[in-house]
């Protein structure tokens, strides 16, 4: 008798319960007609909470073909109103997707100040080799990828987001022993292939001669927002990409037309599908 008492009280409160809870989803879905209204709702309720906040939530949302000056300032005073991870813009047929907010504040030898938003296209944006010889001398540093085989999609992005892109300080892999990277270089930079850190959150296939990869890694050394909410944008479109981590004395790391964390020999043509940021 006690146990059917037991039973019926809870589901008299289990009823209840649900009353209420429909009652009050009942009230929310009257009050705000779609996602972006509640997120907006939310957003002004706390209202300044910068980069932390935004990057903790994925969107989606189209921002435009072209970065308004209201973007702009949002951006430069840190606010980021109505900007979330997965948000993009298109531009001149080129769809560039926020991926995290302020990754790289307060990095580098000489300290980014500068609030920014970290982008990415959607796909790749054209294809190139690492090297001309299966090398990997030098490491990206000395790469042709970095010297010269990045400048044309350098320009495509600088012109894309004029006056805009944000230079910050970076230490990149710039020499190798043995098939590892072996050394850093603090360098001016803008537009950079990413490393495995920023996709996978973790070195999977780059060698480094000490410290855990400390020489692949480095201020970059976090996953980037829009990878960990949406791991499927990491193989977009079944095409092979680059990254700048060494893998062996021939190889530089890849992600594959599968999704495979792998590596290729620096001479190969593949997808380049690099990292920038606006401020």
């Amino acid at each position: 008798m006690a146990f059917s008492l037991k039973k019926w009280i809870g589901s008299m409160l289990f009823s209840a319960f649900m009353d209420e809870y429909n009652e009050n989803m009942g009230d929310i879905e009257s009050e705000f007609d779609s996602v972006d209204e509640a997120v907006g709702a939310i957003e002004s309720i706390l209202g300044g909470v910068g980069a932390g906040f935004h990057n903790s939530i994925y969107r989606g949302k189209s921002l435009g073909t072209s970065v308004s000056p209201e973007q702009y300032l949002a951006i430069a005073n840190g606010s980021f109103d109505d900007m979330f991870v997965g948000d993009y813009w298109t531009v001149d047929g080129v769809l560039y997707r926020i991926a995290a907010f302020d990754y790289h504040l307060g990095k580098g030898d000489v300290a980014t100040t500068d609030h920014h938003v970290t982008l990415i296209p959607d796909l790749i944006m054209g294809s190139a080799r690492m090297n001309s010889t299966n090398d990997t001398t030098g490491a990206y540093m000395g790469s042709e990828m970095y010297a010269t085989n990045l400048n044309s999609y350098r320009t495509t992005i600088r012109s894309a987001f004029s006056g805009h892109v944000l230079k910050h300080r970076l230490r990149l892999a710039s020499a190798t022993t043995g098939g590892a990277a072996s050394a850093v270089t603090w360098v001016d930079s803008e537009v950079e292939l990413m490393n495995e850190h920023m996709v996978y959150g973790a070195t999977v296939v780059g060698a480094s001669s000490a410290y855990e990869h400390f020489y692949h890694v480095q201020t970059c050394n976090s996953q980037l927002p829009l990878f960990r909410f949406r791991p499927d944008l990491i193989c977009v479109n079944r095409k092979a990409w680059w990254l700048r981590d060494v893998s062996t004395a021939t190889y530089f790391a890849r992600v594959y037309s599968d999704g495979s964390a792998a590596s290729s020999n620096a001479s190969n043509s593949i997808g380049v599908r690099p990292a920038f940021s606006i401020s």
